[in-house]
């Protein structure tokens, strides 16, 4: 098992992984919020590609908000799991919806400030977060990305869960993972310094490589 010292030192493994893309054309690379933006960051300087954010909000069940049933994207998007929302009232859906949309907008406003909407349209989406546990958001993510327009859709990691990434490598049209232990527990686990990120590190990121 190999730990990491910070989300920089991550994010300096993972980019090693992504040079192929490297001078390819249309690539952008998406943090996840808030803790896959500084690993981003440090991917997107490898690369030489911008960098910006996608703000995805898992809808979770009412009495089990762990458990999603889909989830929210900017400009609108939403992305249901049929198999699941069918257990739910539509005004169930409609609450749990309302409240993270709030959120999504919230934290829209913050991030993006001046910055246009996010549009895909043709672009090869590298989508980065901190680690996979059980890859719904970056499942979630995947989706909103295809919605957003996304040619290609590439979800990148330091660390994941074996059977996370399985599930993720069916949707996405690559999955690169640093390492995937057998014995995986919880992303923290493989990092030394595995702080909260807070919401002026984002946009200081985000800043830094505008």
């Amino acid at each position: 098992m190999t730990t990491y010292r910070d989300r920089a030192e991550a994010g300096r493994v993972l980019a090693e992984r992504l040079t192929a893309l490297i001078g390819e054309p249309n690539v952008v690379v998406l943090g996840l919020v808030r803790g896959g933006v500084p690993v981003a960051r440090v991917v997107a300087e490898r690369l030489g590609a911008p960098l910006d954010v996608l703000v995805v909000r898992k809808l979770g069940m009412p009495w089990a908000r762990e458990v999603a049933f889909g989830a929210l994207g900017p400009g609108g998007v939403q992305v249901l799991n049929d198999a699941v929302a069918s257990r739910l009232s539509s005004d169930d859906i409609a609450e749990v919806s309302q409240r993270e949309q709030a959120e999504l907008e919230r934290r829209e406003r913050l991030y993006r400030g001046a910055r246009p909407p996010l549009d895909l349209t043709g672009r090869t989406a590298v989508i980065v977060d901190d680690g996979l546990a059980t890859g719904a958001t970056a499942r979630a993510s995947v989706e909103v990305a295809r919605h957003l327009g996304a040619r290609r859709v590439v979800v990148a990691v330091p660390v994941g869960a074996q059977e996370a990434f399985e599930l993720l490598a069916a949707e996405a049209d690559q999955v690169v993972c640093a390492q995937r232990p057998a014995d995986f527990g919880a992303v923290s686990v493989y990092y030394e310094d595995f702080h909260e990120v807070s919401d002026d590190e984002v946009i200081e990121s985000l800043t830094a490589t505008a």
